[in-house]
């Protein structure tokens, strides 16, 4: 921010001593936050994925699997600002709602079905190829106007308090099965709630502009309703408890009315959720001090500037140094090096994803700017995905699609879709609808590819050391 500032556009923020003050209150609401993940959430994950294997009922593991996907995500403050954004855009056709609704029944059902491939020691390989294949077939068929909203909708499904408690879910599951490696069979369910919702929401869309005949609403009907939620429901500490609450609900009916049991430290895991509470909050209102408004201002002035290979600089470094401040990262990359020592290096992980991020959005970016078809980057970015699925080391590929769905959380998306609508909003023959969603695509694809390139040059490495000279 500093540097595009003072280098490029040569200005001085308005208040810097706020952005310091926001940038402060950023470090401790994080500090604050996974102090509370270690209290709270990941051992009652982890706890409730034991009892479960251990009264070795599948049909209850798939409903709390369920529950905890729909949960999770049915209240996702940026689902509900990327659906009420699409409503606008769309002139009411597509239902934010409705769009809603469908991404969290996809995400429980599909939470459910990784459970039963975490237990039954499904291979996630074939299912993500299988899957992603799927994807770019429907794909092929959906209308222009759906696409990018489709992908941003499954990007935008995983949030700062979900991806901890889903991931410790598996390796829970993982830890408590004989014969499971938390590593391979652990993590994956992330990977999941991204990549069905790209189908459901693409499927909503063919039957909304092709099958249905619902009437346009004038944009001005429904601005007000949306700006309300654009920057309340983000940025407000009552949307992080209704984001947190659904999933408290649904953890404690399993512990106390379905297993009967208490929780083992109940005082010890309420302080680590007040903690989580408050760390998000702080984490909120620093970003709204300091980051935001700087951010949104700076993406409007390259715009008017309009120099390209600037604006393209800002999407890659505003995509690393989003990344590599994001909470759920820094919580999956330690539980992922603790699930396998030696093998896997948090820091390493952390900044090959932030990568990954930078140069999707530089990517995004650019497609925006050159008015090209998203179906042929998306296309293309998940055929790179489906074949590096088969090359990389098994170890590495569950973990590999789990981050590319850490990237998009609270931190990333709202930056992101302000760019990709601010920059298709100002540049002449660009459709807000089709151009300016699509971003979180971008910043969704590229880590799973990085994290695979780096697994498989690693693995490469390594063998060559280990052969005699």
């Amino acid at each position: 921010m500093l540097f595009f500032q003072l280098a490029v556009l040569q200005t001085v923020p308005e208040n810097p001593f706020e952005l310091m003050l926001g940038l402060a209150i950023v470090a401790l609401g994080i500090a604050l936050f996974l102090q509370g993940l270690e209290l709270s959430i990941f051992p009652v994950g982890k706890n409730l994925a034991n009892q479960f294997a251990l009264k070795g009922s599948l049909p209850l593991l798939v409903a709390f699997g369920f529950a905890i996907g729909f949960a999770a995500v049915v209240a996702e403050p940026a689902l509900i600002a990327v659906a009420e954004q699409a409503q606008v855009i769309s002139e009411g056709r597509v239902n934010g709602f409705t769009l809603r609704l469908i991404v969290a029944l996809s995400v429980g059902a599909v939470v459910a079905l990784g459970i039963v491939r975490t237990v039954m020691g499904w291979g996630i390989q074939k299912l993500m190829i299988v899957g992603y294949l799927l994807v770019l077939t429907v794909t092929f068929f959906a209308p222009a106007e759906i696409v990018g909203l489709a992908y941003d909708s499954g990007g935008v499904t995983t949030n700062i308090v979900t991806v901890p408690l889903v991931a410790a879910l598996g390796i829970g599951l993982a830890n408590s099965i004989a014969g499971r490696n938390p590593l391979r069979d652990g993590f994956g369910l992330v990977a999941l709630a991204v990549m069905v919702p790209m189908i459901t929401v693409q499927l909503y869309g063919i039957w909304v502009y092709q099958f249905s005949d619902v009437q346009a609403v004038p944009v001005a009907a429904l601005v007000a309703e949306s700006r309300h939620w654009l920057v309340t429901v983000l940025l407000d500490l009552a949307s992080l408890i209704k984001d947190v609450l659904p999933i408290l609900v649904v953890v404690l009916f399993f512990q106390y009315l379905v297993l009967k049991r208490s929780l083992a430290n109940p005082v010890r895991v309420a302080f680590g959720f007040v903690l989580v509470l408050l760390g998000l909050y702080a984490f909120v209102i620093g970003l709204k001090l300091g980051l935001f408004p700087i951010g949104t201002l700076m993406a409007e002035q390259l715009i008017g500037q309009n120099q390209a290979s600037w604006i393209l600089l800002f999407g890659f470094m505003i995509g690393f140094a989003t990344t590599m401040a994001e909470p759920a990262l820094l919580a999956i990359g330690e539980q992922a090096e603790q699930a396998a020592p030696g093998k896997i290096k948090a820091k390493v992980i952390r900044l090959m994803v932030a990568l990954g991020v930078a140069v999707g959005i530089a990517v995004g970016v650019y497609r925006i700017m050159a008015g090209t078809p998203i179906h042929y980057y998306i296309m293309a970015g998940y055929a790179v995905v489906v074949l590096l699925t088969v090359l990389a080391p098994d170890y590495i590929t569950a973990l590999a699609f789990d981050l590319g769905g850490v990237t998009t959380s609270e931190v990333t998306v709202p930056l992101v879709t302000a760019l990709g609508i601010g920059l298709a909003s100002s540049i002449e023959g660009r459709n807000v609808l089709i151009d300016g969603f699509g971003l979180i695509a971008f910043a969704s694809i590229f880590p799973i590819i990085s994290v695979m390139l780096y697994a498989i040059v690693a693995e490469k490495l390594s063998l060559m050391r280990k052969q005699p000279r």
